[in-house]
């Protein structure tokens, strides 16, 4: 049985009605949501969570209610596969080595904050580093982004950087 997780972060919406509907379409698609903080505002919890179960982490902008309700990291395991989350990363250099120190034992560790997509594949037993990017502020990304993941047999069987300008019809698979 395949499980499908929809990765993504930085929606700085002030309510779940304003997500693009690529984001909500996939979603709805979706086993599994993880959000990597700055939601903003509870509601968008609340309507992403009432599509598929989330796991989401605050971020720097999120309102005071986000911020109570959700933790600074994160860690959970879906279908066999240990995830980490959190927003901030910290500075780029050292980043992934950081990354996996916070998470030693994740097979995925997911960051947000920086707007720029990121997929680095799990090497020599170091998990995957992803950051999705964002579906509504690209900054300077080539297009609004989020992650597509397929799980099975607790293992990571497809990966793709989801460009949702196109309405998530191009991807690019690095697994």
């Amino acid at each position: 049985m395949t499980t499908h997780v929809l990765i993504t972060s930085d929606t700085h919406v002030t309510s779940g009605a304003r997500l693009p509907t690529a984001l909500l379409e996939l979603a709805d698609r979706a086993d599994h949501v993880i959000h990597a903080g700055d939601l903003v505002a509870a509601d968008v919890h609340a309507v992403l969570g009432a599509l598929a179960p989330i796991t989401a982490v605050h971020g720097n902008v999120d309102d005071a209610e986000t911020a109570r309700l959700l933790p600074e990291r994160a860690v959970v395991e879906i279908a066999g596969v240990r995830f980490g989350v959190v927003h901030i990363p910290g500075a780029s250099e050292g980043r992934a080595e950081r990354l996996r120190g916070w998470f030693p034992e994740c097979d995925v560790v997911v960051y947000g904050h920086t707007h720029a997509p990121e997929l680095r594949a799990a090497t020599d037993g170091a998990p995957w580093i992803i950051n999705p990017g964002s579906p509504v502020q690209k900054r300077r990304a080539a297009f609004h982004s989020a992650v597509w993941m397929e799980l099975s047999d607790g293992r990571i069987t497809r990966t793709d950087l989801l460009d949702l300008d196109t309405d998530g019809a191009r991807a690019a698979n690095p697994s």
